[in-house]
C-alpha cells in the first residue's frame, strides 16, 4: 500500500482504480466534497481525521487535508512499448519521478528500474511524478541486466547515454523499439550494464558542465526519439 497525498494525486488515484480508502481532514470536508462523493460512488470508505492524526500520517509540512490509500499497481512484465527508460541506481526521488512524468507526456512508454533506484512509492517520488505513476507502466527489476537481456531478445535496441559515446544527433535511424539506459547521478552506468547496449551516445555539451542531470538527459533523448517517430509516422 502507499499514500497519494494532496488533491491532484488523490484525484488521479481515484481515476486509476487503485484506491482502497480516502482520508480527509475533518475541517476540509466541504472543500473536497467532489472527491468524497467520487469515493462513495465507488463504494470506498472515507475516513475523517483530526489535525494531529493527519499530520502524523502525511509527509508534507503543510498537508492539503486529503489523501488516498492505494494498492500497489501490478509490476509484472512490461508491455510491448515503443520506448522504455531503464534507470540503474538513480538515487534522487525527484529524478525518478521526473522520468515517469516525462514518459507519461511522451505516451506509450514505460519505465524499468533497478532495485537500487529511489522507491517510486515514497512521497517525494510520487509528488515528482505529478500523477504519472498511475498511468505509466513501471517494472522494478530484481536483476536489471537479466531484464535488459530479455528486452534485447524482444528486439529492443538498448541505447546508453555515455560520455565516450558517438554524437547523439548523428545516430542512425532508431529501431522500432528503443530502451534508453540512464545511470546513477554520480557514477553513470555500471560497466556491466553499459556493455549490454548496442549503441552508446553522448549529448553535445559545448558549455563547461561535465554532465547533465540524469532526468534531463533522459528527457532530451526520449523526446528526440519521439520526434523521429512522429516524423516517420507523418
Amino acid at each position: 500500500m502507499f499514500l497519494a497525498e494532496g488533491e491532484h494525486m488523490a484525484e488521479e488515484a481515484l481515476r486509476s482504480g487503485l484506491v482502497t480508502a480516502l482520508l480527509c481532514a475533518e475541517d476540509a470536508q466541504e472543500r473536497y466534497q467532489a472527491l468524497i462523493a467520487s469515493a462513495k460512488e465507488r463504494e470506498l470508505p472515507v475516513y475523517l481525521l483530526g489535525a494531529r492524526v493527519l499530520e502524523a500520517v502525511t509527509d508534507t509540512k503543510t498537508p492539503q487535508g486529503i489523501l488516498a490509500l492505494c494498492r500497489m499497481p501490478d509490476t509484472g512484465s512490461l508491455p510491448d512499448l515503443p520506448l522504455i527508460a531503464a534507470l540503474e541506481n538513480v538515487q534522487d526521488p525527484g529524478n525518478v519521478g521526473t522520468v515517469l512524468r516525462t514518459m507519461d507526456a511522451i505516451g506509450n512508454a514505460g519505465v524499468l528500474l533497478s532495485r537500487e533506484c529511489a522507491d517510486v512509492f515514497t512521497p517525494k517520488t510520487l509528488r515528482a511524478t505529478m500523477g504519472a505513476v498511475f498511468r505509466v507502466p513501471v517494472w522494478i527489476a530484481e536483476d536489471l541486466r537479466a531484464a535488459l537481456e530479455a528486452l534485447k531478445a524482444r528486439d529492443y535496441r538498448l541505447m546508453a547515454g555515455a560520455l565516450d559515446g558517438t554524437p547523439f544527433y548523428e545516430r542512425p535511424a532508431d529501431a522500432e523499439h528503443t530502451c534508453l539506459l540512464i545511470g546513477n547521478e554520480g557514477q553513470g552506468l555500471t560497466p556491466e550494464t553499459a556493455a549490454l547496449a548496442q549503441q552508446k551516445v553522448r549529448l553535445p555539451m559545448p558549455g563547461q558542465a561535465e554532465s547533465l542531470n540524469a532526468a534531463v538527459a533522459c528527457a532530451v533523448m526520449a523526446y528526440d526519439v519521439l520526434r523521429r517517430r512522429l516524423k516517420h509516422e507523418g
